[in-house]
């Protein structure tokens, strides 16, 4: 091996981190901060009004702010006011401990990576006739998909997603699930289906994370109960159990050292910038699962923030965060431009600075009010109440061209 391809490889791994995502931010907020950025001039004057929009949702969500759960998975489950994960555990009771473990770490994995931003004109209606949109409604239409059977290859248990179904699934079969028609577009969906067929293909392609004999997703979390020490495991230890895992999952990303890095982007400043969004999702949406199963997820705020439009949008809606030209806003942009990639880097520097004010504010500690549950509280609801304010509809500030894999 070349020093050339020990460095790559060492770079390629350190991308895959929390650390190397905070570090890329923060660089990009220095750069914001000496006014040298491309797209974006930065307001700290503003960050206050965006912290006060934050606790003001936090305050009316969860009047006692020690009790707001990790922002998770499981709280879209309950759209609407239906309880469908008593529902989901009352049809899991009869099973052992590791296959309702499984079930549910099949159920999450799906429906977060279905959860790209579904755009604003696409809805999902359920059996009973409710109607739910964006994110609710992803988290609704892959709900019932899952729990339907329509991920299973035994009839005899629905309740599974198994590599046999997702590797062959189709845009025209996750279109008929979804709802998706010519007057109710899901933006995204091919990107959304390839996705979750090279799902399919990496739980046969990976025996050490899904099974050698009986392979299968939700021996992830399987595989996580077992790298828990005395029923605790680090947050960053499952982040990176899931870049390993599902890492080739992402399609068309940079490749370093032989590693597709996923969702990490070039700037013409600081070179690779990270966020593993979906990624991260992923992990903080694990941790009740693992929970129900008794392994305990800690040191939450070794992730990062979320770099999606809602938290991202929060800061330019509130003014901390202003295009240096107002043709940002009427034209669309690529996740891959360096507009979008200033944009969210900035959001996970300004996310941090959030929780830092809400704690002095609140009175709370890092313990008691961790960025997982400041996002919950939070600055993803924030930043769509705002967006609902200044735009019909609430899309976000900026329009991104999304391939149902990033947003």
């Amino acid at each position: 091996m070349t020093s050339l391809e020990v460095r790559d490889g060492a770079e390629a791994l350190y991308l895959t981190t929390p650390r190397a995502i905070r570090d890329r931010a923060e660089a990009m907020y220095a750069l914001a901060a000496s006014g040298k950025l491309r797209s974006f001039t930065l307001d700290e004057g503003k960050l206050g009004d965006a912290v006060d929009a934050v606790i003001d949702v936090t305050r009316a969500a969860y009047p006692d702010v020690s009790r707001i759960p990790y922002h998770a998975r499981y709280r879209h489950f309950g759209a609407g006011g239906v309880d469908r994960l008593a529902r989901l555990d009352a049809e899991l009771a009869s099973r052992s401990a590791e296959d309702r473990l499984r079930a549910r770490v099949e159920l999450v994995v799906t429906s977060v990576l279905l959860d790209a931003g579904a755009g604003a004109a696409w809805s999902y209606r359920d059996a009973d006739g409710r109607s739910y949109a964006r994110s609710e409604g992803l988290a609704v239409a892959s709900y019932d998909l899952f729990e339907s059977g329509g991920l299973s290859d035994d009839r005899r248990d629905p309740l599974r997603a198994d590599a046999a179904v997702l590797s062959v699934l189709d845009e025209s079969a996750l279109a008929r699930a979804f709802q998706v028609a010519p007057p109710n577009p899901l933006i995204g969906l091919e990107g959304r289906a390839t996705v979750l067929r090279k799902l399919g293909e990496v739980v046969l392609a990976k025996p050490a994370y899904f099974g050698q004999t009986s392979p299968r997703l939700g021996n992830l979390g399987v595989y996580l109960t077992e790298q828990a020490k005395d029923g605790v495991l680090p947050a960053r230890a499952v982040l990176a159990a899931v870049l390993d895992a599902l890492g080739d999952i992402w399609p068309g990303r940079v490749e370093l050292g032989g590693r597709n890095l996923g969702d990490v982007w070039p700037h013409p400043d600081l070179g690779l910038v990270p966020f593993h969004k979906l990624s991260q999702w992923l992990s903080y949406s694990l941790a009740e699962p693992l929970e129900q199963a008794g392994v305990r997820v800690v040191r939450f705020d070794e992730l990062t923030g979320l770099a999606e439009y809602r938290n991202g949008g929060l800061f330019i809606d509130a003014g901390v965060l202003v295009p240096r030209s107002p043709e940002l806003f009427t034209r669309a942009h690529a996740v891959s431009s360096t507009e979008v990639v200033e944009w969210r880097a900035l959001t996970i520097a300004l996310l941090d600075r959030t929780a830092t004010e809400m704690r002095r504010r609140l009175g709370l500690s890092e313990e008691a009010l961790p960025l997982a549950r400041v996002l919950e509280g939070g600055t993803w609801a924030a930043g769509r109440k705002l967006a609902a304010a200044r735009r019909p509809g609430g899309p976000p500030p900026l329009v991104v061209e999304s391939d149902g894999t990033v947003f």
